[in-house]
């Protein structure tokens, strides 16, 4: 297949190095020329265009069979998430319209759910997201899967997309828990009862080949491990295996959770497992954060601050 991989970076670099690995084209999008090199390197073929400037991705080669928007945004505001999401998605879609790719896979985020009372949330689960970035989110979503304009159908030309619903990613050099961890900058938020959702960055490569795969155009999946964790028990675990003491206890600050959309939720993987196929590499976080330090002991590279005193 001949796959367009928006986004080339984090995710986007190693799912270009997987795609090549198992025979298909690759090429990797990018704004700037500045990681050509990087990306050559790994035998993807890079293009330059951004995605909110609909005029530069006239460039684009004409036909792919496969396309992926990972694209990741540079700030961290409501109008940064609506220019690279929102407009950027639109801007595709047009794009692509004419060019009719046999699938578009999408990279949401699980932060679409607002649940903050420990449910188990799965895809019919009620999208009321807490805060701006998250409600950019979802109508990019809605815009990509022809639900948002009159009647539920959107005025955007439709293409075959499929929507991944990502947990918090984690892997080598990410993962703000357990570097706030390793320095001795992490709190447990009053009981520490708070469900975090995550997924190894390995797994959301495998997860979005498998809806390249197998994926059905207009359906979503929640891409997250096997298992939601306390915020207290995945702290527990951290600190048995380096040795070191539990974070301090700060109280639960309600106000200031809402102003941050901070959620509390139980995301059910159930769906993409079953209608995928995919099967986690690692389906815990303890099988995970076990791989990242054992990397990170090999490079040399494992610096856990001491306990204060």
């Amino acid at each position: 297949m001949k796959c367009l991989i928006a986004g080339c970076g984090y995710v986007g670099l190693p799912l270009g190095r997987e795609l090549i690995r198992l025979g298909h084209e690759v090429y990797g999008l990018r704004r700037s020329a500045s990681a050509e090199a990087e990306l050559t390197a790994a035998g993807i073929k890079p293009v330059v265009a951004d995605i909110t400037r609909r005029e530069t991705l006239a460039k684009l080669p004409n036909e792919f069979d496969w396309v992926v928007n990972c694209v990741s945004s540079t700030g961290g505001s409501a109008e940064d998430y609506r220019q690279i999401y929102l407009q950027g998605t639109r801007n595709l879609i047009e794009w692509l319209s004419a060019r009719r790719p046999g699938k578009f896979v999408y990279t949401s985020s699980t932060s679409v759910y607002g649940q903050t009372d420990g449910s188990l949330v799965k895809e019919t689960s009620p999208t009321e997201p807490l805060v701006d970035t998250a409600k950019v989110l979802l109508e990019t979503e809605k815009v990509l899967l022809g639900t948002s304009g009159p009647q539920g159908r959107s005025p955007q030309p439709e293409v075959p997309a499929v929507v991944l619903r990502v947990a918090g990613i984690y892997g080598p050099e990410r993962g703000h828990g357990f570097k706030q961890f390793l320095n001795n900058e992490a709190r447990i938020e009053g009981e520490g009862s708070r469900f975090l959702n995550m997924i190894h960055r390995d797994d959301l490569i495998g997860c979005i080949i498998a809806a390249l795969k197998n994926g059905r155009a207009g359906e979503i999946y929640n891409a997250v491990d096997d298992e939601p964790v306390s915020q207290v028990n995945f702290f527990q675990w951290l600190a048995e295996e380096l040795g070191k003491d539990l974070p301090p206890s700060a109280p639960a600050n309600f106000e200031e959770n809402r102003k941050r959309g901070v959620t509390n939720k139980r995301v059910s993987n159930r769906k993409l497992k079953m209608e995928l196929g995919y099967q986690f590499k690692y389906p815990n976080f303890r099988k995970g954060y076990t791989a990242e330090i054992l990397r990170l002991e090999r490079a040399g590279e494992l610096n856990v601050s001491p306990d204060r005193s």
